[in-house]
């Protein structure tokens, strides 16, 4: 990709769409920030693919349905606008869905963590979907086989809920949402 990406310079979310609409690469705008998302490994799309069919079994008939990246979730208030991908976006409001993305607040994110892509997924995002409200936060580790479940209580995201590959994971906001990781990792 031609250098056309800003290093170092915080730039506003009507700069970042017009880079955006000129690559073809897969973007996220974070802070005034624009980074570049990577290619999946092979076993980060195995896990992928395997949350995803437990998810879409789950929410058969349901009011929320999940959605796996590449889908643009754009989070904005009157002060700030970012646009994010997380790896499952589960949402319950579909008033924000568009064909192309949407906009609104997703109530659980699932981010599956790569070389390249682990403080952010811990730092960044987890402080944006913590400021924005997400009320359960899931960052899968395809290197420990585990995942971390992190909900919100009095707008902070507290200690996480760790589950391990030979255990049957349990939501917090999902009452019944139970996934044997035995059949994701």
């Amino acid at each position: 990709m031609e250098n056309i990406i800003p290093k170092n310079k915080k730039i506003t979310y009507e700069e970042f769409k017009e880079i955006d609409s000129k690559t073809d690469e897969m973007l996220e705008f974070i802070n005034g920030e624009i980074y570049l998302l990577s290619t999946p490994s092979v076993a980060h799309q195995r896990i992928l693919t395997n949350l995803s069919t437990e998810f879409g079994i789950y929410f058969i008939d349901k009011k929320c349905k999940h959605f796996v990246a590449p889908l643009d979730v754009i989070l904005q208030n009157d002060q700030e606008k970012h646009k994010v991908q997380p790896d499952i976006t589960v949402i319950c409001d579909e008033k924000g869905l568009t064909e192309n993305n949407y906009t609104g607040v997703p109530e659980l994110v699932v981010e599956i963590l790569s070389p390249s892509t682990a403080s952010k997924d811990y730092i960044i995002k987890m402080d944006l979907y913590m400021r924005f409200g997400i009320k359960e936060y899931w960052i899968v580790s395809p290197k420990n086989q585990e995942i971390q479940i992190f909900s919100l209580q009095d707008g902070v995201y507290g200690e996480p809920i760790n589950f391990s590959k030979d255990e049957v994971l349990k939501s917090v906001i999902f009452d019944d949402l139970k996934i044997d990781l035995k059949n994701i990792f």
